[in-house]
């Protein structure tokens, strides 16, 4: 077959397809390369670059659209240093499916759950690299040192890997220093013991800088591997100033996870500049999704 007779036949099927479906109909000449139906330059890329495209896709009948994974390039530094965090009191099973899904999809760092939701965030995380995280006495605090201990080896006997705790910040605020310290390591001791690490939040919007700094000087004693800004409950969460002072005092061999109210790019930019080596979002996919270049553009570098 010539290629004329090709061109010929290709039309034919475009023509009788037109007909049966009753859409617009095409000159020969005009084939689908026209301007205000089809993007100059179209590369197929609708659901990665043009929302309007996409829309009109949908409209026409499309109930899904699909795009290729080699489209768009997503910074894996950037996924593995989040942790796709959903903590609300009222996030349901659906809601715990769907974020470990997006952080399979994004290979985040881990997914962090109230305890509740451990074992079913184990089950669909299973066979990734994504960890299961979870939050121990949380949001307060004020639990006790036994209640703590138990419920981080009670959460990762059914699959945490991750552990972010609340200091007494009552405690701290009151001189207890032994007591927060104290606290810190029975929950270190336990998760450590279980293989889990251990984030230690400081809920720094309720502190001054100098019991930020005691905060942070208790937990490196107590052998955590990180420090944490918020809980996101607070009325403030992470600042640049609050990570860059917890830097300056753990030194760089412990980590710095910042969280609460880190909602784009440019606040994950900032942050992790300041010193953070974690961050902790609810917009994890928003944030790495605006860090995403096209491939074509990504093979460039």
């Amino acid at each position: 077959m010539t290629s004329t007779e090709l061109d010929q036949l290709v039309a034919e099927i475009g023509e009788e397809i037109l007909n049966r479906i009753g859409g617009p109909r095409f000159s020969k000449a005009e084939g689908l390369n026209i301007p205000d139906l089809v993007c100059p330059g179209c590369k197929g890329r609708c659901p990665q670059t043009c929302a309007k495209k996409t829309k009109e896709i949908v409209a026409a009948g499309a109930d899904r659209v699909s795009a290729s994974d080699k489209t768009t390039k997503i910074d894996p530094a950037l996924a593995g240093s989040i942790d796709h965090t959903i903590l609300r009191a009222d996030a349901t099973r659906e809601d715990i499916v769907r974020i470990c899904q997006e952080a399979r999809k994004y290979s985040f760092a881990s997914v962090c759950v109230n305890p509740y939701w451990v074992p079913l965030a184990a089950r669909q995380l299973s066979g990734s690299p994504v960890k299961v995280c979870t939050v121990i006495g949380f949001p307060l605090g004020a639990t006790s040192t036994e209640i703590k201990r138990a419920e981080a080896e009670a959460a990762i006997r059914v699959g945490a890997q991750e552990i972010d705790m609340v200091i007494n910040v009552g405690a701290l605020k009151s001189g207890d220093q032994e007591t927060v310290k104290l606290d810190i390591q029975a929950v270190v001791d336990a998760s450590h013991k279980g293989g889990a690490i251990v984030k230690v939040i400081i809920e720094t919007a309720l502190l001054d800088d100098n019991q930020k700094a005691i905060a942070c000087t208790l937990a490196k004693m107590a052998g955590a591997d990180f420090v944490k800004t918020s809980t996101g409950f607070a009325a403030t969460g992470a600042t640049v100033h609050d990570v860059a002072l917890m830097r300056s005092i753990v030194g760089p061999n412990i980590g710095v996870k910042a969280s609460g109210g880190i909602r784009t790019l440019d606040d994950v930019q900032k942050m992790t500049a300041a010193g953070a080596t974690r961050i902790g979002a609810s917009a994890s996919v928003k944030i790495v999704e605006a860090a995403a270049i096209p491939a074509e553009a990504a093979s460039a570098y």
